[in-house]
C-alpha cells in the first residue's frame, strides 16, 4: 500500500519539505486555491514525485474531514505538512483565528485520527508567537486542549480581546504550539509523532506581501537587527522539517523549532527590545 504525504499549503515552505521527505511515497498536495496546488504538483511531479492535488478550506470541518478520506484512499497517511495560513497583513483577527488557530486544530484533531504508526508531522507556526508575552496556565490548558469546535468561543479571543490582526496572529500561532504539545500525546497512543516549526522572516510570497506591506519597515528592522542579519530560505526549514519527521527524529515529539536568525532573541534580550 502507499505511503501518503499529505502537504496542507502549495507554498514554498510546504514543497520545500515535502522534498525532503516524500521520495519514494505518494504526496496529496492541498490547498485552497486549485490552481495553486496545480501549479506546486507541476513542480514536484518534474522533479520526480507522485502527486495528487485536492482543494480544502482549512477552516470547514465538511472540508478537512473530506481531504482525509482521500488521503487514506490513496494508502496509509505516513506523513502531515501543515503549512496553510493568512499573515497579520491578509486578513481581519476573525480570519485569522478560524484560519491560523481553528484550522490547525481541525487538521491535527482528523490527521490525527488516521496517522499511520511510525508517522510523523509538522507543523508550521511562527516566531510571533514567542513575542506574545507569557499567559497564565489556565489559558495555555484552555489553547492547547479545548474542545477544536468550542475553541472560537473561548473568552480570550473574543473581538473585545483581541487588539488587531497581529495579536490574533500571535495567539494563533502560540495555540498552535500548545495545541502540538497536547496533540503529540494522543499521536503518541498510535505510534505517531508531531511537531511544530515556528520560522521567521523566510523568503516566500508570503513574506513579500509583509515586506511590501504597512508593516515593511518593522520586517527590515527586525532583520537588520537580527543576529543573523538576514532572512531565511525556505530549505533551511526543509533541513529542520526532515529531521522532524525522519528517523533521526525519532525521539522528538510535541516540541516546536524557533529557526527566526535570533529576532525572537533581540526582541527580548537585545537591540530590538524596547526601550
Amino acid at each position: 500500500m502507499n505511503k501518503v504525504i499529505v502537504v496542507i499549503g502549495a507554498g514554498s515552505i510546504g514543497q520545500a519539505i515535502a522534498r525532503r521527505v516524500s521520495a519514494g511515497k505518494h504526496v496529496l498536495l492541498a490547498d485552497l486555491k486549485q490552481e495553486n496546488a496545480d501549479a506546486a504538483a507541476k513542480v514536484l511531479a518534474d522533479a520526480g514525485f507522485e502527486v495528487t492535488t485536492a482543494v480544502v478550506d482549512v477552516g470547514s470541518r465538511a472540508s478537512v474531514h473530506a481531504l482525509v478520506e482521500t488521503a487514506t484512499a490513496l494508502g496509509n497517511v505516513t506523513g502531515l505538512i501543515h503549512a496553510a495560513g493568512v499573515s497579520p497583513s491578509q486578513a481581519t483577527p476573525a480570519t485569522i483565528l478560524k484560519i491560523d488557530l481553528y484550522g490547525t486544530a481541525l487538521i491535527l484533531e482528523e490527521f490525527g485520527n488516521v496517522i499511520a504508526e511510525g508517522g510523523a508531522g509538522v507543523v508550521i507556526a511562527s516566531q510571533s508567537g514567542h513575542r506574545l508575552p507569557g499567559l497564565s496556565t489556565e489559558q495555555n490548558t484552555a489553547l492547547a486542549t479545548t474542545p477544536t469546535e468550542q475553541l472560537l468561543a473561548l473568552p480570550m479571543l473574543q473581538s473585545d480581546q483581541i487588539k488587531d490582526s497581529l495579536h490574533a496572529y500571535q495567539l494563533s500561532k502560540r495555540g498552535n504550539s500548545l495545541r502540538v504539545m497536547a496533540e503529540a500525546v494522543r499521536w503518541g497512543k498510535r505510534g505517531a509523532r508531531i511537531n511544530t516549526i515556528s520560522p521567521g522572516i523566510i523568503f516566500t510570497p508570503l513574506a513579500r506581501d509583509e515586506l511590501n506591506g504597512p508593516r515593511g519597515e518593522g520586517y527590515r528592522r527586525m532583520i537588520d537587527l537580527s543576529p543573523a542579519k538576514r532572512g531565511g530560505t525556505p530549505d533551511e526549514v526543509g533541513a529542520v522539517g526532515a529531521l522532524l519527521m525522519g528517523e533521526d527524529g525519532g525521539f522528538i515529539t510535541g516540541s516546536d523549532f524557533l529557526m527566526d536568525g535570533g529576532v525572537t532573541a533581540s526582541y527580548w534580550y537585545g537591540e530590538l527590545a524596547a526601550k
